[in-house]
């Protein structure tokens, strides 16, 4: 008798704790059910954090899978950055479009997406050629870390770090900056079929200039994609 007592108590605990179990699913259980029914899985079976965030955050149809990737990718890799605040250009992208999203990674938010100019000799509507050169008047691809701002004759401007040996560490020198620019405001396509273009700086449009310029200062990274699989195996931070 009390063999049957004891088998007829464990069960009423046995029956307790899947109740516990199934009315009150643990923390993973519920990422778990948050999980795109369509994510990557990586080697391991498990799944792909950055198809999982790019999903999450909803940037399909937006920003280029491949650029985000990248970013994403190198953006882990600095340890020197202070924010969890990452710009991301998107060259492959024509100046006609918007190109250059800004990302609150902490939050999983994007707080802009607006146009943006690319260097005069590396390309029309379209950005092609990329280079470190003084004088070569054309963009850099690459990894940068945003540092402190000044007043400038292109106005309010943000200094950029170079982060790459031999892609883009001759920022300073060539005074490659972030700044806002009247030929980068959306208004001009209407005229010339495509956006005006700098001497090798990220020009964006005069009325962002400050808020984006404030956001990213001190310590945010910046990248700068272009579908150039020389760059890509050349990088230390995705290589």
């Amino acid at each position: 008798m009390k063999k049957i007592n004891i088998l007829i108590a464990l069960g009423g605990i046995l029956s307790f704790v899947m109740t516990l179990f199934i009315c009150y699913p643990s923390k993973g259980a519920e990422v778990l059910k948050s999980v795109p029914t369509n994510s990557v899985l990586n080697e391991n079976g498990e799944v792909d954090e950055i198809d999982y965030l790019y999903r999450e955050m909803q940037l399909e149809g937006v920003v280029t899978y491949e650029a985000f990737r990248q970013g994403i990718t190198g953006f882990n890799r600095i340890d020197s950055r202070n924010k969890d605040i990452l710009a991301l250009v998107d060259f492959s992208k024509p100046s006609t479009e918007e190109r250059l999203f800004i990302f609150d990674l902490a939050n999983r938010e994007v707080l802009f997406t607006t146009h943006v100019s690319h260097g005069r000799n590396s390309g029309g509507n379209y950005a092609n050629s990329f280079s470190n050169v003084n004088g070569s008047y054309q963009s850099s691809l690459g990894f940068y870390l945003t540092e402190h701002t000044y007043q400038g004759k292109n106005g309010y401007s943000l200094v950029l770090e170079g982060l790459e040996a031999g892609i883009n560490d001759r920022a300073k020198e060539r005074a490659i900056v972030m700044h806002g620019a009247a030929y980068s405001n959306p208004s001009v396509l209407a005229s010339g079929g495509r956006l005006g273009r700098s001497l090798g700086c990220s020009a964006v449009p005069e009325t962002l200039a400050r808020p984006v310029i404030d956001i990213l200062k001190d310590g945010a990274v910046l990248f700068i994609f272009a579908d150039q699989p020389n760059y890509r195996n050349q990088s230390s931070f995705l290589s």
